[in-house]
């Protein structure tokens, strides 16, 4: 993918459809070291489908045969001088956590989280996101558990609230040191 941001997207759609009620997703810039990692509280995979998830042909649709997220995020990280790896039990959830060399040339830029994150909300309430963005530890967060209480029963997936959270996610980025 042209931007680690639609890499997430993808990812975290995937544990929406592992029943995930709960995704966090970290990103994390320090010693030139780029860490997304994203958490979710869904199904898991048995140890079985664990070992060959990153081959291509390996996907639960019944759409299409295979499954291209996760293998070419692997081959992104390992070809900008990082590491890929994933963790999941059945009945748990699973963590996928990537890690790519900041200044590497062939790293992927990051890409807009804002427009990712507005993406997200677009599927309503029943899944909570924590965002968790630092560099050189200056950070901010976005909880959707206390954007909801603050909001009262008004939806995430209004068109005000989506802005809303497009726009802070992008500010806080530009104030902390800009996009990567």
């Amino acid at each position: 993918m042209r931007e680690l941001a639609l890499n997430i997207l993808d990812i975290v759609e995937n544990s929406v459809k592992a029943n995930a009620t709960l995704v966090e997703i970290d990103v994390i810039a320090k010693d030139n070291l780029l860490t997304i990692a994203i958490k979710d509280d869904g199904k898991g995979m048995s140890k079985e489908f664990l070992a060959k998830v990153t081959d291509p042909y390996t996907t639960t649709r019944t759409t299409r045969k295979v499954g291209m997220g996760l293998p070419l995020l692997k081959m992104e990280a390992e070809m900008s001088g990082g590491s890929f790896k994933i963790e999941s039990e059945l009945g748990v959830g699973t963590t996928v956590t990537t890690c790519f060399e900041i200044n590497h040339i062939d790293r992927p830029p990051l890409g807009d989280l804002g427009e990712t994150m507005s993406t997200l909300l677009c599927n309503g309430d029943l899944v909570d996101y924590v965002l968790n963005y630092s560099v050189d530890d200056v950070g901010f967060s976005l909880d959707t558990r206390e954007l909801k209480n603050e909001l009262d029963g008004i939806s995430l997936d209004e068109p005000e609230v989506l802005l809303f959270v497009k726009n802070y996610i992008r500010e806080n980025i530009s104030q902390i040191g800009g996009a990567l």
